[in-house]
């Protein structure tokens, strides 16, 4: 497999993988010389050979390889070059960068479930939505003029980062209730960015900023022979507070249903009471509440120039931890930029990374018992344009294997700070028994589940009717063998993973029991009937009164009819320092004689339900990614006897 030739068009535009400069900017300062300089010698080109009386050469700064890359290879006119790239920003912000690579802010462009939805929606409603929900997944592609409909192996390589640095640090006013529309200060990587604080001038008139630049070399101009760097950062006091968020998560669509909520609930919630921001909770040291009484942030250096640190400073979180996790290729997400990483997204989604580089199957390989055809494909871009994609090497491979690995690593460690969230702001009390505990008779009782935060509701208004939050609970009977039975239980899941519900295959076809004690935390988009009740819906598009429905503004107000007409969304989860009686009853006949029973419960968290994967048309592949990565919250076990 030929990487060498791909450009950044090639390589970047159409994938994630990073060209040489890139490579170089993240390599260890003593190889970036030589990685820069085998990058811009000609595929087949020897090294010139030393001569007496050569120069030293002078060390290459891995911001210049980068910028120099970034900016040599534009195939756009240029406009690409006014949205720099976090890659750009991660040769100094590390520590930040590392945080945002595997953040759901990061994510927000490259997911595949995002464009499955997106794409079932603007379908379904005759293209009415238009490029309403890349305002905020990809703010950047959509102020570059990209149109919606181009896949994310054809985009920009900014626009794949999604949320990304100058997306919010390239924001100088205050948007509120926008629907995502915001607008970036656009330039190259010298233009200004803006933060929180106001630069502070010392005895002699210098900001922290200046003594920096001058102490490193560092200069906003794309003409020095130092370094480059953006230029003196303005305050931009909003970006601290929630309002800032609420751009992208407090979002209405054109019928008045609103999609997003969390502003919403916070709004009415204790924190903003307490003067508790999102930042406080997503960005702070302690996941998912303020640190009491004290500093909630972390600190680290502010910056990394030339391999040295700067000094300690106020750090803010940039891996905005939530419920949310990817389901994307391992290859793919989160961003890497790992030397091995040279792949594009259409060689990415090539590699069969569950089976490949296992050393049973490479055996197999080595046996000559794998078709060489295995691993051969041809990738066609939607102008008609091919590429072959070879994955025969087992160098290729191997590398591949190694961006996998560390990739893998780096999301389960978000996905353990996405189950310490998501235990922080809840709580499961019980069982608390109602009745009897008696063989023969029903057996009655009760958990209390709690929203413990103060910030928004459990599961957060973020969404729409996606989130699954749900209570599962069993009771288990003394086998008299040293073991367990099961003998009742609610909350249990179909063959896809659905629950017992409404909305299950499995229930709809007889072959399970409907779920009558579901205690379900999920939220539900209602739609209107020709005749009769709203009912449940996958999709907030109303069929039954139009078969062929266009989304427009609605011509009745909702202060009418106290909800959009035709479409709404009914919350079903629990406000903010509330909480919510789970009742269950086991019919006397499965208490088959005395002895000792168990109850195990535990709340179970997933990004996405199984029919809503079904109905977008989502893969096999990302509904086990899906079902994979569920997380169990609170999970315990209490025993009891049963006279």
């Amino acid at each position: 497999m030929s990487h060498r030739s791909l450009s950044l068009a090639g390589l970047l535009a159409a994938g994630l993988g990073f060209s040489a400069y890139a490579i170089a900017a993240l390599a260890p300062t003593s190889d970036v010389a030589a990685v820069v300089s085998r990058a811009e010698r000609a595929p087949d080109a020897a090294a010139p050979a030393a001569q007496p009386g050569d120069s030293a050469q002078p060390e290459v700064d891995p911001h210049v390889a980068v910028l120099n890359d970034f900016y040599a290879q534009d195939d756009s006119g240029g406009r690409q070059n006014q949205f720099p790239s976090a890659r750009l920003c991660g040769t100094c912000h590390v520590a930040i960068y590392e945080e945002w690579s595997t953040s759901q802010h990061a994510y927000a462009s490259i997911s595949p479930m995002f464009h499955k939805f997106e794409q079932a929606l603007n379908t379904l409603a005759s293209g009415t939505v238009g490029a309403f929900c890349l305002r905020c997944h990809a703010t950047v592609g959509t102020q570059m003029g990209e149109e919606r409909h181009v896949p994310v192996y054809e985009r920009e390589p900014v626009s794949l980062e999604g949320v990304t640095c100058i997306t919010c640090h390239r924001v100088n006013q205050n948007f509120m209730k926008v629907n995502g529309e915001r607008n970036l200060v656009e330039g190259p990587i010298t233009e200004r960015v803006f933060g929180p604080t106001q630069p502070v001038k010392d005895e002699n008139g210098k900001t922290s900023y200046d003594r920096i630049t001058e102490e490193y070399g560092l200069e906003a101009s794309m003409d020095t022979k130092g370094s480059v760097v953006h230029a003196q950062p303005e305050q931009h006091s909003q970006i601290s507070t929630s309002e800032f968020c609420m751009s992208c998560h407090q979002v209405a669509v054109h019928p008045g249903i609103k999609l997003e909520v969390v502003w919403d609930q916070y709004k009415d919630s204790p924190a903003l009471a307490e003067g508790i921001t999102c930042q406080d909770c997503h960005m702070g040291k302690v996941l998912g509440a303020k640190a009491d009484g004290g500093d909630n942030w972390m600190r680290a250096p502010g910056f990394v120039v030339k391999g040295v640190e700067g000094e300690p400073k106020k750090h803010t979180d940039h891996s905005f931890v939530g419920p949310g996790y990817s389901i994307a290729h391992p290859g793919i997400f989160p961003h890497n930029n790992m030397v091995e990483n040279r792949f594009s997204v259409p060689e990415w989604l090539a590699f069969d990374w569950r089976e490949w580089t296992k050393p049973d199957f490479e055996q197999r390989v080595a046996d000559g018992k794998v078709a060489p055809e295995t691993f051969k494909s041809t990738f066609t871009f939607t102008d008609g344009r091919t590429k072959e994609i070879d994955w025969s090497s087992r160098e290729d491979r191997a590398d591949a294997r190694r961006v996998i690995e560390v990739n893998q690593q780096r999301m389960a460690s978000r996905n353990e700070k996405r189950r310490v969230l998501m235990e922080s702001g809840s709580h499961i009390d019980g069982p608390f028994f109602d009745g009897p505990r008696e063989a023969g008779s029903s057996l009655d009782f009760h958990y209390v589940v709690k929203n413990i935060s103060k910030g928004h509701n459990f599961p957060s208004g973020s969404l729409g009717a996606q989130p699954e939050i749900w209570l599962n609970v069993a009771l288990l009977a003394d086998d008299g063998a040293g073991g367990w039975k099961r003998v009742w239980e609610s909350g249990y899941v179909d063959k896809n993973g659905d629950m017992a519900d409404n909305h299950s295959d499995e229930v709809h076809a007889g072959t399970i029991e409907p779920d009558y004690q579901l205690f379900n935390l999920q939220s539900k988009f209602l739609t209107t009937n020709l005749k009769g009740t709203d009912r449940e819906m996958y999709l907030p598009v109303p069929f039954d009164t139009d078969q062929l429905p266009f989304i427009r503004p609605a011509g009745t107000p909702n202060s009418v009819l106290n909800h959009p007409p035709l479409i709404r969304m009914e919350q079903r989860s629990i406000p903010p320092l509330s909480e919510r009686k789970a009742e269950y009853t086991v019919p006397g006949k499965l208490l088959e004689k005395a002895g000792r029973y168990r109850l195990a419960v535990r709340l179970r968290s997933r990004s996405e339900p199984m029919y809503f994967m079904k109905v977008v048309g989502a893969t096999e592949e990302m509904m086990r990614l899906m079902n994979e990565q569920m997380i169990d919250i609170h999970p315990y076990t209490v025993e009891f006897e049963v006279r």
